[in-house]
């Protein structure tokens, strides 16, 4: 997997400002070492993942309340740490491991995605997530296609070739675990399941003589999967139930899990407002262009192979010029990376943004700088070197990602393209609907599909095509992963809190290369407990559990 950073930046402000950001040192005056923290956390991590049986990971009713059971040990070993005395940044990392005990805690109390999630059972990926680990609950042991090397060598295809013979063991286990009675959680994962299908056809196809034993287990689970998808199909008429989890349970999950200093209601109004502001504004910076041409997509694969080096080349040379951020080796090579290919046919939302300039997606890749940046420059902290449990990170990786595309463009990138502003507002315009749908799923007002319904309507040009594949994968990843779905834009919120924050405390030093540089040097951990380690101010909302001063 990738690994967190700290850096350069992290090291200089570790001497200059917040010394220990994120370190392991020595405590003074405390009961409890960080170094006892660190123990804790690794012995966690293994106790997290299920038990293998005959390398399939067991998710049945036993084996997972005997791991419920043994969970109240882990917690209270770990509210039995004294961080007294503790720095704020070892402190943070105290929080970090509680919340992830927090998160298996509401699994099995709330979600129990093993028994209610039919995609939680989809464990063959052939491309890249672009956060640090992937999206929602899932099954531990999934085959991460894309990061084995082409052409494919001995280890690497024993690997895949270890994942793919789980998967037909795997399903049929599922089918005695799945009880849930949500029926969107359950109608929406077959979809999921027939991409996974799909995923290992197109794999099998592609493997040559030398992999025969490999693509003969591949197919085998192809067959596994579609005649799980069969099963999921017949079961499907008797799924009645709502999937959301309430507006109680989403509040205990934002404040104990996500860390996130806002309730349901309050995350509601945020949303609302951020649509609402993206409408308007959106109208503005039309009416202001209104005398300009229209910007007409990229429509040829070789407009495609000129525009996108040179959008990765100008967001870069911008970076550089106006000294926004400490711009690392790195970065670059990331996004270029990442460029694709063009294709062809209906648009769906992404493309629509980024076939008309493809610098502005290239700012929400700062998703790309994050995993680099974890693989060359891992954080201090072994508790922030490897990918968060349960998504915490999105406040962090969404909210970034997400306000960097406004933050450029009040940095200026865009003034010489005025049309590319108005992109911008619809961006955020289709950010604040989805994240109204989030919300309104999980309270049980809307269903999947009115959810996918009001983001289509309310995502400005009709680019969010009710009849494309965005509009419900987004959806259906919010309804089983709470909270996702308001990352983008309550993250942003905060990060933009935070900035306003540190520029009234450092006065003239404050500077945004400093900021941004700080921010990184964080890690990939939530927005609530940044902001705690960067300005000493604790969060109000973290509850006083254990010994020692949380």
């Amino acid at each position: 997997m990738f690994r967190q950073s700290i850096g350069f930046a992290c090291a200089l402000l570790a001497a200059a400002v917040f010394a220990g950001c994120g370190g392991a040192g020595s405590t003074s005056g405390s009961g409890s070492r960080h170094e006892d923290l660190v123990a804790l956390f690794g012995e966690w991590r293994a106790f997290q993942r299920p038990a293998l049986v005959a390398g399939v990971p067991d998710y049945t009713a036993t084996a997972m309340s005997a791991q419920y059971r043994d969970l109240a040990r882990f917690r209270q070993r770990l509210d039995a740490i004294d961080t007294r005395g503790w720095p704020v940044a070892q402190q943070v990392d105290w929080h970090l491991v509680r919340a992830e005990m927090n998160g298996l805690d509401f699994d099995h109390r709330v979600l129990k995605p093993w028994a209610s999630n039919p995609a939680f059972y989809v464990t063959f990926f052939p491309s890249q997530s672009d956060q640090p680990a992937r999206e929602g609950p899932l099954a531990y042991g999934a085959v991460e296609l894309w990061s084995y090397p082409v052409p494919l060598r001995g280890e690497h295809a024993a690997r895949i070739d270890a994942g793919v013979r789980a998967i037909p063991a795997l399903l049929k286990q599922a089918r005695g675990n799945l009880v849930g009675n949500g029926g969107d959680l359950w109608t929406f994962g077959v979809t999921s399941v027939r991409e996974q299908s799909a995923d290992l056809e197109q794999f099998a196809a592609r493997l040559g003589d030398e992999h025969s034993s490999l693509k003969a287990h591949v197919l085998e689970a192809k067959r596994a999967t579609d005649e799980f998808a069969a099963w999921l199909d017949a079961e499907a008429p008797r799924k009645t139930g709502p999937s959301g989890i309430g507006i109680e349970h989403y509040d205990w999950y934002l404040r104990n899990v996500h860390l996130v200093p806002y309730t349901w209601r309050e995350q509601l109004a945020l949303v609302q407002r951020e649509l609402g502001r993206a409408h308007a504004f959106l109208a503005y910076e039309e009416q202001r262009n209104r005398q300009l041409p229209p910007q007409e997509p990229i429509a040829s694969p070789d407009a495609h192979a000129a525009r996108f080096p040179a959008a990765v080349a100008e967001y870069m040379a911008f970076l550089r010029d106006h000294d926004i951020l400490t711009v690392r080796d790195f970065m670059e090579p990331a996004l270029l990376a990442r460029i694709g290919r063009f294709r062809a046919g209906p648009r769906e939302f992404f493309t629509e943004v980024d076939y008309r300039d493809p610098v502005v997606m290239r700012t929400h890749g700062y998703h790309w700088f994050d995993l680099a940046r974890m693989q060359a420059e891992p954080h201090a902290s072994p508790i922030r070197r490897v990918p968060l449990l349960y998504n915490l990170f999105d406040s962090r990786t969404e909210g970034l990602a997400t306000g960097w595309e406004e933050m450029m463009l009040q940095a200026g990138m865009f003034d010489a393209r005025p049309r590319s502003r108005e992109l911008i507002y619809v961006l955020l315009g289709q950010r604040g609907a989805r994240a109204v749908g989030d919300l309104r799923m999980h309270a049980n007002q809307f269903t999947l599909e009115q959810a996918a319904g009001f983001a289509s309507a309310n995502t400005p040009r009709g680019w969010l095509r009710l009849d494309g594949a965005t509009v419900r994968g987004e959806q259906h990843l919010y309804l089983q992963q709470p909270s996702y779905g308001t990352s983008y834009l309550v993250g942003k919120m905060q990060i933009e809190e935070l900035m306003g924050v540190r520029r009234r405390q450092l006065g003239d030093a404050f500077t945004v290369k400093r900021f941004m540089d700080e921010l990184d040097a964080c890690g990939l951990i939530p927005m609530s407990l940044i902001a705690w380690e960067l300005t000493g101010e604790k969060p109000r909302f973290l509850s006083l559990t254990g010994t020692g001063e949380r």
